[in-house]
């Protein structure tokens, strides 16, 4: 038999998962009644739109039904997790969409726009809400520092395989970097699930000096990454002058930044990690 928690809609975090999924609906909406654009950042804006919308639903209807007192991980930390996943996305959302996509005639485009900012904020309440706990209440992974190290690890990357196109893949140091992007991505969820299933348990050595090897090895690769791709994308390649809006070239220098980006956040990560593994751990 099913219960059904009225609480969990009534309380300012569920009024404010509400006003979410309401407005990332109304974004979503707003954009596609003005028609499809191809262009991978407007995809990346309607994806997360239609993300947030449909997991902030997703957790107002299993705290609803009390069904999320049987999943097989930390509930609170997931929740906590996912609002600032979507506090990112949204921000970064109402940052390209206005850029790439709005006009001074376009109205549904800017009113999108607005209401993205919007979704930020009532994001942004979630998370300082759930940090206000409580100390003790924010004891899974993901709420840590590791945690949302890792969450910003996967995000930066999601960016740039967003930026990323089939006609920069020509030389073999290109390849490189796309392979770097794509394994540290990968390697970056797999902890990230292992750990919020509470399997760490299952291997048979200690899981975070295995972490840090990881990080080490990313923030290694990615600072290869960092100066091989900019030398392959740029040289003897300027910007062309009929450069506009979604330009080819823009592109290169977007991932660039979210290279660099990403090698700070692991190495930061790397360093966190040795001092809390090896430091914190034998005090």
């Amino acid at each position: 038999m099913v219960n059904v928690e009225f609480r969990s809609l009534t309380q300012p975090v569920g009024i404010m998962r509400i006003m979410a999924a309401i407005l990332t609906c109304m974004c979503f909406s707003l954009v596609a009644t003005v028609g499809y654009v191809s262009s991978p950042y407007w995809a990346w804006c309607m994806f997360t739109w239609c993300f947030c919308c449909f997991f902030t639903l997703l957790i107002l209807i299993l705290e609803f039904t009390t069904l999320n007192i049987k999943l097989p991980f930390a509930w609170d930390d997931f929740t906590t997790a996912f609002a600032m996943l979507a506090s990112l996305m949204c921000l970064t959302t109402s940052i390209i969409y206005p850029t790439f996509f709005t006009c001074k005639a376009c109205h549904r485009e800017i009113a999108a726009s607005v209401v993205s900012w919007v979704c930020f904020g009532v994001y942004a309440g979630e998370v300082a809400l759930n940090f206000l706990r409580p100390s003790g209440q924010n004891s899974g992974f993901l709420s840590t520092l590791p945690g949302i190290m890792k969450m910003l690890e996967t995000f930066l990357a999601c960016l740039i395989f967003t930026s990323l196109e089939n006609r920069q893949f020509i030389s073999p140091g290109l390849k490189w970097c796309v392979a770097v992007y794509s394994l540290c991505f990968i390697f970056a969820l797999f902890i990230i699930l292992i750990t919020m299933g509470n399997l760490t348990s299952i291997f048979p050595f200690c899981f975070d000096k295995l972490v840090i090897i990881y990080n080490i090895l990313a923030a290694m690769m990615y600072m290869s990454a960092m100066v091989i791709w900019p030398l392959y994308s740029f040289q003897n390649n300027k910007r062309p002058s009929d450069c506009g809006h979604l330009c080819h070239w823009d592109k290169l220098v977007v991932v660039t930044f979210m290279t660099i980006f990403n090698f700070i956040a692991y190495t930061l990560d790397t360093a966190y990690s040795i001092r809390l593994v090896f430091c914190v751990d034998n005090q």
